[in-house]
């Protein structure tokens, strides 16, 4: 028999048996008097037909939990007078234990409590959690999370983008919910990205070791350089290895090609600057090259760098995005 069982008994015992203090008594009544068209009898009973009533009620309570005694009443009136009452003590026995359980209910939604980190567009911000892990959360994206962290776990939620990097604590797992997608880890560095226009979240580590699982079950572990791209749409997960400085190029304080290709080159670009561009020969997207580019520099002087890497030129077009042609390579 549970806590709450007990306690409901032995209050209903204590107030049989005139027990129980003045306001256990209202109470108990109060219920009595706003529910008691349960048993429509009931308001017309004198006091001691009421506290039979109620002893009744009380039996039957303790009958439907030791479920030991529910074959003994057969007569038809008498079955239908034990499901009435039945049902008046259901009622009663949520109605108590919401009143004594109301002011934990309270404690726990004020613990919980979360505050949202919204990051408008074309802006970025870091903030520091609780336990000191920090995260960079990406324009347009949203991060919600507690004031402080209960003792088993360390949860947040997360909508768009965000690179975090998570302090590590053995016995308090964090974890990161992603549209459908639940993110497990102890300590390590990784990016998710969601893309509600293309219904995918993407997870990308960097550092440590991840579990990604949806729904209860396991979609895979991802060790640095390794990514997961779950398609909520067809309900499909994809792991595979990635350039994880791509996937999270955009909170770096610098863009980094350190022998990528141009394809994977012009991707970071449009991730970082919110810009489309195009090849007008796909053959460019295999070249490969190093190079640096500061973040503060404007993208037509990092596109001339990378272009002139690649024996190519690139064209603004009217509507504000850029397309790159040239002989591209072998």
């Amino acid at each position: 028999m549970s806590k709450m069982n007990r306690d409901i008994e032995t209050l209903l015992d204590r107030y049989v048996k005139r027990e129980t203090s003045l306001n256990e008594d209202r109470l108990v009544e109060k219920w009595l008097d706003e529910n008691g068209n349960t048993d429509p009898t009931w308001q017309r009973l004198d006091s001691i037909a009421q506290e039979k009533w109620l002893a009744d009620v009380f039996n039957d309570i303790r009958i439907s939990i030791s479920k030991t005694e529910n074959k003994i009443i057969t007569m038809p009136h008498r079955k239908h007078m034990l499901w009435k009452r039945m049902a008046a003590a259901a009622i009663l026995v949520i109605s108590l234990a919401l009143y004594y359980e109301w002011p934990a209910l309270q404690k726990r939604s004020v613990t919980t409590q979360l505050t949202a980190l919204k990051v408008p567009v074309h802006q970025k911000r870091q903030v520091i959690l609780p336990d000191g892990s920090e995260v960079w959360v990406n324009e347009a994206s949203e991060l919600k999370y507690p004031k402080k962290f209960t003792a088993k776990l360390r949860e947040v939620y997360l909508s768009g983008e965000a690179y975090f990097d998570v302090k590590h604590h053995a016995n308090q797992p964090f974890i990161i919910h992603t549209g459908n997608l639940v993110t497990t880890v102890l300590g390590t560095a990784f990016d998710i990205r969601e893309d509600k226009n293309k219904h995918t979240v993407e997870v990308t580590v960097t550092r440590g070791k991840v579990s990604v699982a949806k729904g209860g079950k396991l979609l895979g572990v991802l060790t640095p350089n390794q990514q997961i791209s779950y398609n909520s749409l067809n309900n499909e997960a994809v792991k595979q290895t990635v350039d994880a400085n791509l996937a999270i190029a955009w909170q770096q304080n610098e863009l980094y090609f350190d022998d990528v290709n141009f394809g994977d080159a012009v991707l970071q670009l449009q991730k970082q600057f919110n810009v489309k561009i195009s090849f007008a020969n796909q053959k460019l997207k295999t070249c490969r090259f190093t190079g640096t580019a500061l973040k503060g520099e404007r993208l037509d002087n990092i596109l001339k760098v990378i272009c002139a890497f690649n024996n190519a030129t690139y064209q603004t077009k009217p509507d504000g995005s850029f397309v790159i042609d040239g002989p591209g390579c072998n």
